[in-house]
């Protein structure tokens, strides 16, 4: 009697086989951009307790074409991450049930998506407002 051989499913690029994986992997990838930005707010802060000398040394090095660059690239990666994160949510809510009926993935995700944007609005608006006042 020979012993059968174990079934060992090959991992190497599972992510590759289904465009679904792909976004997800996509999608998880944009994480190291939201640390990046973290990790800059992060030494603008240890800058800004530091004393005026690194609060300014800080704001040129922030104020330079490369770190211009860079800050456009995690924009655009956190506006995509931000998307995908709301176009997940139907997935991982349970049903939303209003008034009787299910409330669709696309209302889910539009909604989330409103209310990033006018989040973003009215904190922008404080900001300004703030800043005007000083």
């Amino acid at each position: 009697m020979s012993a059968r051989k174990p079934y060992i499913r090959p991992m190497a690029g599972w992510w590759r086989r289904d465009p679904f994986f792909i976004e997800y992997m996509v999608h998880e990838g944009t994480a190291f951009f939201v640390l990046a930005y973290a990790l800059e707010l992060l030494a603008g802060v240890l800058c800004l307790v530091s004393g005026e000398a690194a609060w300014n040394a800080y704001l040129v090095f922030s104020g330079s074409a490369i770190m211009l660059l860079i800050n456009f690239a995690i924009l655009l990666m956190m506006l995509y991450h931000g998307y995908t994160w709301f176009k997940i949510m139907p997935r991982t809510l349970p049903p939303v049930i209003i008034s009787g009926q299910r409330l669709g993935a696309a209302v889910i995700t539009a909604t989330g998506i409103v209310a990033a944007v006018l989040a973003s609005g009215l904190l922008l608006a404080v900001v300004c407002f703030l800043a005007r006042g000083l």
